[in-house]
């Protein structure tokens, strides 16, 4: 995992396949000689076919010094945007070098096809009380970049997608705030081929819209010690921002612990993992779950924890029709925050486009004693190792989400997990009390309201991994007009773990997604 800060980054702020292709030609109707994704996949196979350049830029000491406070008090003068022009909805501002980003960036403008450098001027920005005595190089480059547009009202310009740090970026819907962060790749981020290896943009080609009805252009060229890659992001605003993604990836070594479309979001409280703490605040995470819609149709919901010890866990599948990390509790009843309000954070749903083979959804859960570390990581890993010489090619959709009803069975809205001597699991059946638990979970929508006067009909389908599970149970939970589930799991030994999963049906008809949970009796 990353070691920023991520208090500091937040404030600071055509259908393809995975199969291996070559390049193909950009947009649709585009002058094939106009800038366009197929010349920044040029860029990309041109980096990958020789050795990673190990020198890393030196900054002008008054800028590698600068603390959080003085960098971000060098703000972008809103006057000195770049795209306004009439008729275009978009401003583009650049953040300043310093602090935690000390490698630079180029942007450069596409006019009409026409690819142009913007150049380090002083006078775009506003120091504020930092003070920077030396004149700084004119080549000096950018730290990263965000654009602005009507998101909220029609009168007033917002914060749409920033791009800053290694491959990162956020981007937001209608009244959403910054949670979660997506990133362009990972590469090793389990850590078993080695520490995690973080590719970087190294440059960015923003193309200027000619209508208001335009989408948002950006391309950007990847690069990192073991793969080069170029990305074009057609970012469409509103409601539920979307931003689609197309990527040519050309490694420079074997691959096989590649996240593709990751992720990267905090879970450090939540109702089933409460831990010691003496915070007024019941929950802190800006997302609560993991979201998959496998292949095969069905719905999964993995209720995130913040584990003792890292936890990996893999959910195999061949063409994922999406997974994402959401943000599914929308009460502020449940995080009390004022200032960071939790609830308004979106959720990113990635929805891939074409057939993207065999492989997993990998979820990595880190332990954190605070809520200032991301230390939740999801992302599409391959069954087949990326190799030199072969591009992987891959296209999705990624969504800003903030409702919940991306499918239309009833979904989870809780989970809880007691103890054996406080829900008398320890009763049931011969296990030995430390190693019985009983799982309350809470299903709500769907069809689950026309069962509430009687759910005698209605079956839970409960299953684990190891041990057993001894007993189900179901009662109505009119409170969130749905039923409750209780599900007690017994564990044949101490220090074993468990895949548990729990789906309500009727007439052999599931009425509910899949609510999945690893637990370890230790």
């Amino acid at each position: 995992m990353t070691e920023l800060n991520r208090r500091a980054v937040v404030a600071g702020l055509a259908a393809a396949t995975l199969a291996p292709a070559a390049a193909t030609a950009g947009a649709e109707g585009r002058n094939p000689r106009a800038f366009g994704f197929e010349a920044v996949e040029a860029r990309a196979r041109e980096l990958a076919s020789a050795p990673f350049d190990l020198r890393e830029p030196t900054l002008p000491a008054q800028l590698s010094k600068l603390d959080y406070d003085a960098w971000r008090d060098i703000r972008f003068r809103p006057d000195k945007a770049l795209l306004n022009t009439p008729g275009s909805p978009f401003r583009l501002q650049l953040f300043h070098l310093g602090f935690l980003f000390k490698r630079p960036v180029t942007v450069n403008l596409v006019r009409h096809g026409v690819s142009t450098p913007i150049a380090y001027q002083p006078s775009l920005y506003d120091f504020g009380r930092t003070k920077i005595d030396k004149p700084l190089p004119v080549d000096l480059g950018f730290a990263g970049l965000r654009i602005h547009t009507d998101l909220n009202k029609p009168n007033a310009l917002d914060e749409l997608i920033v791009f800053l740090g290694a491959s990162y970026y956020r981007f937001l819907g209608r009244d959403q705030l910054y949670g979660l962060s997506a990133r362009g790749l990972a590469v090793d981020v389990e850590g078993i081929d080695g520490p995690e290896e973080f590719p970087f943009f190294r440059e960015f080609w923003v193309e200027a819209a000619e209508a208001d009805s335009d989408p948002l252009v950006v391309y950007a060229l990847l690069d990192s010690p073991s793969v080069a890659g170029a990305y074009r992001f057609i970012v469409r605003p509103g409601e539920e921002t979307s931003v689609s993604v197309l990527a040519a990836l050309h490694p420079r070594r074997e691959l096989a612990t590649v996240a593709l479309a990751p992720l990267t979001s905090m879970y450090f409280i939540g109702e089933n993992d409460r831990q010691a703490s003496d915070d007024y605040r019941p929950e802190l995470h800006d997302s609560d779950g993991l979201l998959m819609a496998a292949g095969t149709g069905e719905w999964l919901w993995r209720p995130l924890d913040n584990p003792k010890l890292r936890r990996i866990s893999s959910f195999a599948d061949a063409n994922p029709r999406g997974f994402g990390l959401m943000q599914r509790d929308r009460s502020f009843e449940n995080y009390q925050d004022l200032e960071a309000n939790y609830h308004r954070r979106p959720g990113y749903f990635v929805e891939p486009e074409g057939s993207w083979g065999e492989g997993s959804v990998m979820l990595m859960e880190l332990p954190t004693d605070n809520e200032t570390a991301d230390n939740i990581v999801a992302g599409w890993r391959p069954k087949e190792p990326m190799r030199p010489g072969t591009p992987l090619r891959m296209a999705y959709r990624m969504r800003a989400i903030g409702r919940d009803d991306l499918h239309r069975n009833a979904r989870v809205a809780n989970t809880y997990v007691v103890g054996a001597a406080a829900s008398g699991a320890a009763r049931v059946g011969d296990a030995a009390p430390a190693l019985t638990r009983r799982f309350l979970v809470d299903f709500t929508g769907g069809d689950l309201a026309y069962h509430l006067p009687d759910p005698s009909g209605v079956e839970v389908v409960a299953t684990t991994s190891r041990g057993r599970v001894v007993a189900t149970s179901l009662t109505p939970n009119p409170h969130i007009k749905g039923l409750r589930a209780a599900i007690d799991v017994s564990l044949g030994s101490d220090g074993d773990a468990s895949e548990l999963r729990a789906f309500l049906r009727t007439g052999g008809r599931a009425l509910t997604e899949t609510w999945t949970y690893a637990w370890a009796a230790a």
